[in-house]
């Protein structure tokens, strides 16, 4: 009986892992239709929480208090990082954890508390776009 060399263990290892990760890549991308509604805009002001500058998709976090005063951390899902970028986004200066901002987006069709962001406004009017039209096909 022959053993397989190194090399060859290495290279098929190799390979394995490349095609997993592939997966996990492909699976975490989606379009626009598939996860959010279109019919479904909303508008919210919050303050932000954290932000995750990461392929695919940029997300952030806002705690926003609804009518009674009770507080909800929104998940913003938009453009990937290098696409914020030519947008005009700067990591770590244009959205800061603490700052107020109003978003404008779409809700998710199965998660309660994710929004497709199309467009931050920031406390001092600026705005900046965080992700595509609805139904682009853009994310």
């Amino acid at each position: 009986m022959r053993t397989l060399s190194c090399s060859v263990c290495r290279s098929g290892i190799t390979l394995l892992l490349g095609l997993l990760l592939g997966t996990v890549a492909l699976s975490a991308h989606h379009s626009f239709a598939a996860q959010y509604d279109a019919d479904k805009p909303v508008t919210m002001t919050g303050t932000v929480v954290r932000i995750e500058w990461t392929n695919p998709h940029f997300h952030f976090y806002v705690n926003v208090k609804d009518d009674k005063g009770a507080v909800t951390e929104w998940a913003f899902e938009g453009y990937p990082p290098n696409m914020l970028v030519r947008q005009g986004w700067k990591k770590d200066v244009s959205l800061k954890p603490g700052m107020t901002v109003t978003v404008q987006g779409w809700r998710a069709r199965v998660e309660p508390h994710l929004i497709a962001a199309r467009e931050v406004t920031f406390a001092d009017g600026s705005k900046l776009t965080a992700g595509p039209p609805a139904g682009t096909g853009g994310q």
